[in-house]
């Protein structure tokens, strides 16, 4: 696979970590710090893709590296169907990948237009939120670039002054916490890992973890209006949420939640203190282990090649059968050679295939990749136990008249 779907592989995998990281955590969260920091929680999913782009420093350059030639001649043309196909499905999933990103965008654009095509015309009201000519799900934070708080043409007739003062509040804390943005990145995530099978589950509980944590932030200010807040949520209109870029203020899964917190008194500073500490040291642990991981196969390899001296064996290939010659360098009679570099693991994988130098740059690099993925190997022994290694192979692609005796392997 290319570069960017071993980048989509492993952070899929961090993802589904965090989620259920998260899932576990979440009771015990909540216990502690309440619904904002069960919200702030969801902070380490994003740091934990950040840390997987974060740099690895470079590792000592190996002393010793085994080399095992091989020379593949235009008889092995549509010769190895492990490394045509492999060197096939990584374009192919790549564009399925992009397809089905696409997809997702459209459709939550689609979403967030018919949305905002329903509110009809907007007016501008003397509080600073806009009232819509139609109510698809209002009042609601609608916008990305520029989110207005949008009310209903029946706002002033369905709550009074002290509701709409609480609902305005509400609204005007989602903006202020950027909460508008936090679902612009989802509407992103959503499209990049449209496949993952977590994410669903995740985004639904990352929205009502959103709400409650607003709903705690307005009450935190207004702790005798708490029985007021909970009447006036009662009285809006119950919608689901559709529109990715809108924050409704009455959500009908997860009303209940939001009524039962209403309920909870104030919490003490120390749990809240000890809540804030657990979780930057999950986001750190999980962030530092994302950036790490990276790295585990090739520092396994470097320290396998470091003692390399007191090895009992190198790395061996039992089955090896030569890449594909290309067809178009066969038909424009190209030649070259493509040096790589193969760090294999202690149970014998391949964890790293590089190329370190190519005579025809672009030329053979693919097949010679997909080849040296699909070989068998034996890992290096030291001590009697199989350790991570590196072998250089350097592939020789030559034409007939041009090989001097030598065997195709």
């Amino acid at each position: 696979m290319n570069e960017l779907l071993d980048g989509l592989w492993r952070a899929s995998i961090w993802l589904a970590l965090g989620v259920v990281l998260l899932a576990a955590a979440r009771p015990l969260l909540v216990g502690l710090g309440g619904a904002t920091l069960a919200y702030r929680s969801w902070w380490l999913l994003p740091l934990t893709g950040l840390a997987l782009l974060l740099p690895l420093p470079a590792l000592p350059v190996l002393q010793h590296v085994p080399t095992l030639p091989v020379t593949v001649a235009p008889a092995s043309v549509e010769g190895v169907p492990g490394a045509a196909s492999g060197a096939l499905w990584a374009p192919v999933l790549t564009l399925l990948w992009a397809l089905g990103a696409g997809l997702s965008v459209l459709r939550d654009g689609r979403a967030q237009r018919r949305f905002e095509r329903q509110l009809g015309a907007l007016h501008a009201r003397g509080d600073g939120s806009w009232q819509a000519s139609a109510d698809p799900g209002l009042p609601a934070l609608v916008g990305l670039w520029r989110p207005r708080i949008v009310v209903g043409p029946h706002f002033d007739q369905q709550f009074d002054a002290e509701e709409q003062a609480l609902i305005l509040r509400h609204e005007r804390s989602h903006r202020r916490n950027g909460d508008h943005w936090a679902n612009g990145v989802l509407l992103l995530v959503r499209a990049v890992f449209w496949f993952h099978p977590l994410l669903p589950w995740a985004a639904r509980r990352f929205l009502r973890d959103q709400e409650l944590a607003c709903d705690a932030r307005t009450v935190a200010a207004l702790p005798t209006q708490r029985r007021l807040y909970a009447s006036t949520l009662l009285k809006a209109q119950l919608v689901h949420p559709v529109a990715p870029m809108a924050c409704h203020w009455r959500s009908e899964p997860v009303l209940k939640e939001r009524i039962a917190m209403l309920k909870q008194s104030k919490r003490k500073a120390l749990p809240w203190v000890s809540g804030q500490v657990l979780l930057v040291g999950l986001c750190l642990g999980a962030g530092t282990l994302a950036w790490a991981s990276q790295g585990s196969a090739a520092i396994g390899a470097a320290e396998g090649a470091a003692g390399h001296a007191g090895l009992d064996r190198d790395i061996e290939i039992d089955k090896m059968p030569p890449p594909s010659f290309p067809r178009s360098a066969f038909e424009q009679r190209q030649t070259g050679v493509v040096t790589l570099r193969v760090e294999v693991d202690a149970q014998g994988r391949p964890t790293e295939v590089k190329v370190i130098s190519a005579t025809n740059p672009g030329v053979f690099d693919a097949v010679s990749i997909a080849a040296a993925r699909s070989w068998t190997y034996r890992p290096a022994l030291k001590n009697g136990k199989p350790v991570a290694a590196a072998v250089k192979i350097p592939i020789t692609f030559a034409m007939d008249d041009d090989e001097d005796g030598g065997e195709s392997q």
